[in-house]
């Protein structure tokens, strides 16, 4: 019986193995012709699959988007508490700071909550998707990245090859964190801080998140460059409509609903330091580098390209807007200074990766130029009280911005202008017809129309919730002590 095991065990390891899966067999490794290919693509921000190599990070394109985000978060902490801080009065200083850091926050939690997947997913177009969910996917994104579910190291080839979607979510992040903090300088000085906090919260959602995507996300509606199925293919690079019209014509629904400051024409609104919204402006400035550059989503030609006309249209707007104070008042101010460089960068941010040289100074002259007379003679003709020009300066200047993208940009500048995405949609043959202009006459009507109701009814809701304003004796006596029980600047012996 003892001789038997020996072959009763044989029998069952020829049985056993006949059902058990083969090992696979080793990958093999690519050879050097591919791995060529796929450093080229790397080093061109190209798509890297017909190597054979799946896409990863690049360490080169990931340390620019990182540097980048933080420049963009930078723009708003410290930029803003620095430029809306010394343009308000004394008294209200911290309410600004407050603001920027309170929407920081709120927005953060949304965006890893469900923002970022409502913006840039793309589970509502899949084709198990629900009759409502393909209806509403050129307008928002999906849920598949809810609380950021599966978002980590690996690329989110629909909007970058070659950095981690870690990094892609959080660059956009703090897009999403200055659009609606630009909204408030409109408001200064009169609206009570838990207002402001609702207002934020209900606009993220009623207003940023379905336009970003209309915009940017990859089944979005108006997304020119990268859907090949935008019903109107209007091309935004770094955040024109987003960012720019989103925040600027906001700002005016806000402030003819809110009414104007006590004793606004009246008595004397300085700005009460000039040298804190001087170095608010560098630092935005500076800052910007990174929203325009950094929207090339790489370290390659096209984020060269925006490096080089952000710089010049911010140049050429700046010099502007103190030169027309020069002729008509014989003195350059610091602030025309200030607002013009801003104009200027705001006026360039959606053309800044489709123009050349000559286009950005172009752009950056025509929203220095425009501004001006918006945050003066318009201004006082409609006799609104929008505390720090946030319409006359990003509505105003993001909208020439958009009108001259469609009339300057150029594939020599873009190549992705010719790309297949824009040969599907219309947007090849508009730039080679001279008609994306309207095009973009287009998009900008679309944007209005979210963006001026929402808006309206978003104010009104707040209004009857918590109330927009406090008291005039409360308003006298400044924001700071009644919101925070805090002053900006104290004597301590």
């Amino acid at each position: 019986m003892t001789r038997l095991y020996p072959q009763l065990i044989a029998t069952l390891f020829l049985l056993t193995g006949s059902v058990l899966p083969l090992q696979a067999a080793p990958t093999q490794a690519p050879t050097l012709e591919q791995r060529a290919a796929y450093a080229d693509a790397e080093r061109t921000n190209a798509d890297p699959t017909a190597t054979g190599i799946p896409a990863a990070a690049s360490p080169s394109h990931t340390a620019w988007m990182m540097v980048s985000a933080a420049l963009v978060l930078f723009m708003t902490l410290p930029g803003l508490v620095l430029f809306y801080g010394g343009l308000v009065r004394q008294k209200n200083v911290l309410s600004m700071a407050a603001l920027c850091l309170g929407i920081t926050a709120v927005v953060a939690l949304i965006w890893w909550a469900v923002g970022y997947s409502l913006v840039f997913g793309r589970s509502f177009a899949t084709d198990g998707a629900s009759g409502i969910a393909h209806a509403l996917s050129p307008f928002l994104g999906g849920t598949e990245f809810f609380f950021l579910h599966n978002v980590g190291v690996l690329p989110n080839t629909d909007y970058a090859f070659w950095i981690p979607q870690s990094v892609f979510c959080i660059f956009q992040l703090t897009f999403a964190i200055i659009t609606p903090v630009l909204i408030f300088g409109a408001s200064a000085e009169r609206m009570k801080f838990n207002a402001v906090i609702i207002f934020a919260l209900l606009w993220f959602f009623l207003v940023y998140i379905p336009l970003t995507h209309m915009v940017w996300g990859a089944t979005g509606f108006m997304n020119g460059v990268w859907n090949p199925k935008a019903a109107i293919p209007a091309i935004d690079f770094a955040g024109g409509m987003v960012v720019e019209m989103a925040c600027g014509w906001s700002a005016l629904v806000l402030c003819l609903v809110l009414g104007k400051r006590h004793g606004y024409g009246r008595e004397p609104m300085m700005p009460h330091s000039m040298v804190l919204a001087s170095v608010g402006t560098g630092v935005l400035w500076v800052g910007w580098y990174g929203f325009n550059a950094g929207s090339a989503l790489a370290a390659d030609g096209i984020a060269a390209n925006a490096f080089l006309t952000t710089t010049l249209a911010g140049a050429a707007a700046s010099l502007v807007w103190p030169l027309i104070e020069f002729l008509q008042r014989g003195k350059p101010s610091v602030l025309g200074f200030c607002s013009g460089a801003v104009a200027g960068l705001v006026g360039i941010t959606p053309a800044c990766g489709f123009v050349d040289a000559g286009g950005a100074v172009i752009v950056g002259g025509a929203a220095g130029m425009i501004s001006y007379v918006a945050c003066t003679s318009l201004k006082r003709a409609l006799k609104y009280d929008d505390t720090l020009d946030v319409f006359g300066v990003h509505g105003v200047s993001g909208t020439v911005g958009l009108i001259l993208t469609g009339i300057l940009a150029s594939s020599a500048a873009n190549p992705n202008l010719l790309g297949s995405a824009a040969c599907s949609n219309g947007l090849k043959a508009a730039l080679e017809g001279h008609t994306l202009w309207l095009v973009q006459l287009k998009a900008i009507g679309i944007t209005l129309l979210l963006l001026i109701p929402a808006t309206f009814l978003i104010t009104h809701i707040v209004r009857a919730v918590v109330g927009l304003r406090p008291s005039g004796e409360i308003e006298s006596q400044g924001l700071d002590i009644h919101d925070h029980g805090e002053e900006g600047y104290t004597m301590n012996g």
